[in-house]
């Protein structure tokens, strides 16, 4: 086996992991090789059903391959594990490293054996007598059911803004290191972990200014990422309860501090100023009339799922995404979406939190095809 081939799959290459790569006929076709899907995959191995996972990336690591350098869990190794086996520790590092988690998550792959075919791009799902049908430009796939865990990392989001800028821009999902910044004005956009952890490594070689459609809430120095899915996990109960959308739990905040974002405070960068409103040949133009000259516009505005190779089954929507029951397509009952998001799991964004969703979204499926 070839260094690219050794590459496409983690786990032993067996005579029927060679004839999935040009297609068949499985229990469960698992869209998405991240954490979501080697979440989804564990459980379905449990359950002793056939599956084969296909990714599109070239190797382990799913969105994990490519963050910037600097990107860092929220939370210790320990409150970050996949179903069956714990994130070891990083030595000296109490965030694990992006290149630790994308370690763990090719070992994970090892480990279970999973079935994974990459690289796939899988093009369309489909309905077809007795199931559906998952095609990539080569091979088609025959399956009961079908679990869509492709992410949100290759749909960018950029939102609109009246006007031009003249000068550079860029989304988070282009953004790699600090030094090409130096020296510049920058505009970090948005209001999450990402643009609070970027705006702070930016801020140390560049004059740098922070918008945000609504005051960043920040946690406590004291606590960490694990509280994001405590906060979550207590909405989804009071909702499930009947007591509304309960935001007095969110009262902690979002913006995890990391001691990036912590030092970035302590030099009264972390400021951030209302949303511009438009675009100018210089920069932007502020809420008060007054103008920002910029040289580069960062946009840390987040992403939308990519669900492209959906469109066949023809899905409805609410406020923009499928509509589901938990993980099940209201449409289409074979078809579970993962990882997505809350509207499919409490933070299954998360590799806990999509490691909690793929239990329930595999002992449903599994149910119904014994059915």
């Amino acid at each position: 086996m070839d260094r690219r081939e050794a590459d496409r799959r983690s786990g032993p290459v067996t005579e029927a992991d060679a004839a999935l790569d040009r297609g068949g006929v499985v229990d469960v076709v698992v869209v998405g090789g991240g954490q979501a899907g080697l979440a989804a995959g564990y459980f379905l191995r449990r359950a002793g059903v056939s599956f084969v996972i296909l990714d599109a990336q070239i190797g382990a690591g799913g969105a994990w391959r490519h963050g910037w350098e600097s990107l860092r869990l929220f939370s210790p190794a320990r409150y970050s594990p996949l179903p069956g086996w714990w994130m070891p520790p990083q030595p000296g590092e109490p965030f694990p490293t992006a290149a630790h988690v994308r370690g763990y998550l090719a070992d994970y792959e090892r480990r279970y054996a999973l079935p994974i075919v990459r690289p796939v791009e899988v093009t369309a799902v489909g309905r077809v007598a007795g199931g559906l049908e998952v095609r990539s430009r080569s091979a088609r796939w025959r399956a009961g059911a079908v679990v869509s865990a492709t992410g949100t990392w290759r749909r960018p989001y950029w939102p609109r803004y009246p006007g031009r800028f003249g000068g550079r821009q860029l989304h988070t999902v282009s953004y790699r290191r600090p030094e090409p910044f130096a020296g510049q004005r920058v505009l970090v956009v948005g209001g999450g972990n990402s643009a609070a952890q970027i705006l702070a490594e930016v801020s140390t070689v560049a004059k740098t200014s922070w918008a945000t459609l609504r005051p960043p809430r920040l946690l406590p120095d004291e606590v960490d990422g694990r509280v994001l899915f405590d906060v979550a996990s207590r909405r989804q109960a009071a909702v499930a309860a009947g007591r509304g959308d309960d935001r007095g739990a969110a009262a902690l905040g979002e913006i995890v501090m990391v001691p990036s974002v912590r030092a970035a405070r302590e030099r009264g960068v972390l400021v951030a100023r209302p949303m511009f409103t438009r675009l100018v040949p210089e920069g932007v133009v502020w809420p008060d009339d007054t103008l920002g000259r910029f040289d580069t516009i960062l946009w840390c505005t987040g992403f939308r799922p990519d669900l492209g190779h959906l469109d066949p089954l023809g899905l409805s929507t609410v406020q923009g995404v499928p509509a589901t029951v938990g993980t099940r397509s209201v449409d289409e009952p074979r078809l579970h979406l993962l990882g997505y998001g809350d509207w499919t799991g409490t933070a299954s964004a998360t590799i806990i939190g999509a490691a909690r969703t793929a239990k329930a979204c595999v002992a449903q499926l599994t149910a119904a095809l014994a059915a």
